[in-house]
């Protein structure tokens, strides 16, 4: 994992109470988020959360309703903080008909750049550079979100936000986006990226936000999320109900998390042939039992299952 050469100590992007409405519905509410520069911040939040819209208001394609946005320190109208972002929301608005250098050198023109030496460098540090005279059209959907990045890099842009990048693409293609990313932000670059691939999303991102109907529910580093990523012991019994009271009276060290009707998740348990042994000896089914590590996705649809407070 390389680390960006960025310190964590300067905000990138804060938003303060950013609130989206449309037909009196709040798509997002009071959001007040923190992306410290050199980050890559995983997005994370079910369709219709609110991760699209937010995206699009740091970008400046929608217009908040309340609330405030600071890019790097700035307010987000500042024409400055603006030149300091890169986005690429849901698709890249490529021409099929055109070549990789074609597309570039034509969103060059279009943002008043006079330097198309900036069109070969953002081509080669997406591996987009030998792609020859092949039209768009014939690109793998890998290749459309390479060069849909390359793109979001003209201007040299300090900041990147990325819309579920990695969506729809094989397992080589996420792969390439994902070394991209790392690398891009090795070289000082910031991400925010939203994606519904939590494991893959978790090899690389370093700080977290987790959106549900339209609230921040959490935002934590990666370090924070190994550590409350604990391991956990799980038993499918056939009464949850009278399972429960056993474990709690005889193992009140470890902390026990009924997950449904016959499902009991329990941290803290160094090993489990002394509670199967115990269920079983008071009448309980035990169905099955292990230990388990939970991940990021484990993490998140426990925050999505659990009321927002």
């Amino acid at each position: 994992m390389g680390k960006s050469t960025k310190t964590q100590h300067t905000l990138a992007v804060e938003t303060i109470s950013l609130t989206k409405t449309y037909k009196g519905k709040a798509a997002v509410s009071h959001l007040d988020m923190k992306v410290y520069e050199g980050a890559i911040y995983g997005f994370i939040g079910r369709n219709g959360a609110g991760k699209s819209t937010t995206l699009k208001m740091l970008c400046g394609l929608a217009k908040p309703s309340e609330g405030e946005i600071r890019l790097f320190g700035k307010n987000a109208g500042d024409p400055i903080a603006a030149r300091r972002v890169g986005c690429l929301i849901e698709s890249a608005g490529l021409y099929p008909h055109m070549t990789a250098r074609q597309n570039a050198i034509m969103q060059a023109k279009c943002m008043g750049l006079a330097d198309m030496n900036a069109v070969d460098s953002v081509l080669e540090a997406t591996g987009m550079n030998n792609t020859g005279n092949k039209k768009v059209k014939l690109f793998s959907m890998g290749m459309r979100q390479r060069l849909g990045i390359a793109l979001a890099l003209l201007g040299n842009p300090d900041l990147l936000i990325l819309d579920e990048p990695i969506n729809g693409l094989d397992p080589e293609g996420v792969r390439e986006i994902r070394l991209l990313i790392q690398r891009l932000n090795e070289g000082g670059k910031t991400f925010i990226i939203s994606s519904h691939i939590l494991g893959e999303l978790s090899k690389f991102s370093t700080h977290y936000g987790i959106i549900k109907e339209g609230k921040l529910v959490e935002q934590l580093t990666r370090d924070e999320l190994e550590q409350k990523c604990a391991d956990y012991f799980q038993i499918e019994v056939n009464d949850v109900k009278h399972a429960l009271p056993l474990i709690t009276e005889n193992m009140p060290e470890v902390r026990t998390e009924v997950c449904d009707n016959t499902n009991i998740r329990l941290y803290g348990l160094k090993e489990g042939s002394g509670l199967n042994h115990l269920l079983i000896e008071n009448g309980v089914q035990v169905y099955s039992s292990g230990f388990h590590h939970m991940d990021l996705e484990d993490y998140f649809l426990a925050h999505m299952d659990s009321t927002h407070k």
